[in-house]
């Protein structure tokens, strides 16, 4: 069969990033299938290049990743799924070929999602072995093509649709789920995904390229969807593999100054994490790479492994300031053990930013005040600030109201002091979140993620007047 592949990320902020997950499936297809992939992330006119692609291609199935709901400050629901929604229109305009939904957005709530957006088929979760199993029954139900040129279901399930885990598909009006069957991959079994049909763009904007050690997570934060996505199974690869895998890239030629580990917590389980530092140090590595961290796990030995193997940095998801909305969040940890990594960082000279959620279920301003003042007192390298926003507003119009009151208040708070924290980030406020702050931070020839390039950012009275020290000891509510 021939499939397209749509990239459909159009995200450009802070970065653009490499659809790794496309990849990944794409890579595990049998080579009796052909497959083109088609990144609309930089097309002028995203519609017209599906279409184009679509033409020129002539495809049996049109496999669409979706990869996030919200865009990245938080803002953006209802418009990433009117987008998502004009795709499949254009494909629908455009052939008769089988729509497929998947990616980590649509693994969220995959059935209202496919309600919504309208296409054939949907597979939350692990595709690679799933999409290859629907792809076969596709193939055998061909003969019950129906008039529209879309397999019917009733074929589909002689061709072997029930084999198919995750996978989500209409019965009339209704959306029929099957199970997620034997289980989570082995990823020491799953082919590196190539990236031969990767934009150069993605590495002349930013150098960045991604890395997976593992998958699965089994912390058990409140709102988090990685469990969701990935299982709280944690499945790890070979360090080696993953190191190799590096090392290839890396010496591809592309422009790859900085990696990035993309698993949901790198350091979670330590002994994993402190054997991919070894094996990077032991082989002599030198190019800075980040990761996303979290306190629990996270020890003395850990910090001095990641500072010897090239660390720039790491992204930490502390989330509050109060322990009461760290236990309602099922975060696992307190405000102290946020304050230890911090210590642990500035000893190791390990940048940290701390990511901040403020309004999530149960929080009241005063609560957010708190954690103003906690962010003030842990002066952490830089802190993303983020004005919380349910996956689920975008379904539900209603419930999104009630909780656009505690918003508004927050960010008129954060408004009313942000320009007395210049290393504070505040996406809802476009704070140290800017298009042309980005490309000139890029222009300068800075590379890896531009939280780390905070401190080049000379704008403000408050960059050459103000001391860390000063900063840490302002009230945020003074």
């Amino acid at each position: 069969m021939k499939v397209l592949f749509v990239s459909a990320n159009r995200e450009l902020l802070p970065d653009p990033v490499v659809p790794l997950g496309v990849l990944y499936v794409m890579g595990a297809m049998p080579e009796r299938h052909e497959k083109k992939l088609v990144d609309l992330c930089f097309e002028a006119d995203p519609y017209g290049a599906l279409c184009d692609a679509i033409r020129a291609f002539e495809p049996d199935v049109v496999a669409i990743g979706l990869r996030n709901i919200q865009n990245s400050d938080y803002t953006g629901i209802s418009d990433n799924l009117s987008y998502y929604r004009r795709l499949i229109e254009s494909v629908r305009a455009s052939c008769n070929s089988t729509v497929v939904l998947g990616g980590g957005g649509f693994s969220v709530m995959p059935s209202a999602l496919l309600r919504e957006l309208r296409a054939d088929f949907g597979i939350s979760g692990e595709g690679e072995e799933a999409f290859v199993l629907l792809l076969d029954a596709l193939e055998n139900g061909a003969a019950g093509a129906s008039t529209s040129g879309r397999l019917g279901v009733r074929s589909l399930r002689r061709g072997g649709l029930g084999r198919v885990p995750n996978l989500h598909y209409f019965v009339g009006d209704e959306v029929v789920s099957n199970s997620a069957g034997a289980g989570f991959l082995d990823l020491n079994a799953v082919p590196v995904p190539s990236r031969e049909s990767v934009a150069l763009s993605y590495y002349d904007r930013a150098g960045i390229e991604n890395v997976q050690t593992k998958r699965g997570c089994a912390l058990r934060c409140d709102y988090c969807t990685y469990p969701i996505i990935e299982g709280r199974s944690v499945r790890s690869r070979d360090p080696v593999a993953v190191v190799d895998e590096m090392i290839e890239r890396r010496d591809a030629g592309v422009g790859i100054e900085h990696f990035f580990f993309v698993d949901s917590v790198f350091n979670i389980p330590p002994r994993h994490a402190k054997a991919i530092c070894r094996e990077l140090t032991d082989r002599g590595w030198s190019t800075p790479w980040t990761c996303y961290a979290n306190p629990i796990g996270f020890d003395a030995e850990l910090a001095e492994l990641m500072a010897s193997s090239a660390c720039a940095g790491m992204e930490v998801g502390s989330d509050s300031g109060c322990d009461e909305i760290l236990t309602k969040l099922k975060k696992g940890f307190s405000t102290q053990r946020v304050r230890e990594l911090n210590a642990l960082c500035r000893e190791n000279e390990l940048p940290d930013c701390h990511t901040f959620l403020l309004g999530t279920p149960g929080e009241t301003l005063d609560h957010v005040k708190r954690t103003l003042d906690f962010i003030i007192d842990l002066d952490p390298f830089a802190a993303v600030i983020m004005a919380y926003k349910d996956d689920e507003e975008a379904l539900d119009p209603s419930y999104g109201a009630q909780r656009q009151a505690l918003r508004d208040e927050l960010l008129v708070l954060l408004e009313q002091h942000r320009e007395r924290f210049p290393r504070w980030i505040i996406p809802a406020l476009g704070t140290n979140f800017d298009a042309r702050l980005f490309a000139l931070l890029r222009r300068r020839g800075l590379r890896g993620p531009l939280w780390q390039h905070i401190e080049q950012v000379k704008t403000r009275e408050t960059r050459s007047t103000r001391s860390p020290d000063r900063i840490r000891r302002a009230s945020a509510l003074g």
